[in-house]
């Protein structure tokens, strides 16, 4: 089976680009998905977040509050990595178990796992192959600031906060750009696609 990272910087298009690959059979697993499971509500890792952070970021309903949260990291570096430090080994646990179950269920398929701090949690060594998304950088602002309702000096702090993008193509086997129409973003997403069954083969 063969392995392969995804990631990118905020608000570039990894998700248009994996639900492409989901659609062409491969096995996707979103990062989002497996962070939001590693706090749910009641979860271990919840309970150490609110250890570190205390229980004003939990909503009424007992769930994490993630504008709170993201509110709080994206404004103090030390949070943002102690933050990190509690989730990112749950995310890596999760992750683990999601690849050894596709390898028993698809053995010659391929497995993409999407996550944001691939690179630099180091996490990236673990697979065969590394996808970047990225796009340019002005569209990457708009993306964010209509995606999240922000104001255009909120969104650069956010995208400040996070490797910036040329650095993290250095690390790419494979690099995909989201700056064109949907159609360009999904052929340049279908080619790498074709590179990677070539390899899997």
């Amino acid at each position: 089976m063969l392995k392969v990272g995804l990631t990118g910087s905020i608000a570039v298009g990894k998700s248009f680009v994996c639900s492409v690959m989901r659609e062409l059979g491969l096995h996707v697993l979103d990062a989002d998905q497996a962070a939001r499971e590693v706090v749910a509500k009641g979860s271990p890792g919840l309970v150490r977040v609110v250890e570190a952070f205390g229980v004003g970021i939990v909503d009424g309903h007992g769930e994490l509050d993630r504008k709170k949260m993201a509110a709080i990291v994206f404004a103090d570096e030390q949070k943002r990595l102690l933050l990190n430090s509690i989730i990112h080994p749950l995310v890596i646990e999760k992750q683990n178990e999601w690849i050894g179950s596709i390898a028993q269920e698809d053995p010659g398929g391929i497995a993409v796992v999407d996550a944001a701090l691939m690179i630099e949690s180091g996490g990236y060594k673990r697979f065969d192959k590394l996808i970047v998304v990225w796009c340019e950088p002005e569209i990457q602002l708009e993306r964010l600031m209509r995606r999240e309702n922000l104001s255009r000096s909120d969104a650069a702090k956010r995208i400040g906060a996070q490797m910036p993008q040329d650095e993290k193509k250095r690390f790419a086997n494979y690099l995909i750009d989201t700056s064109g129409s949907i159609e360009e973003s999904r052929k340049r997403t279908e080619r790498v696609v074709e590179k990677l069954r070539s390899l899997s083969s």
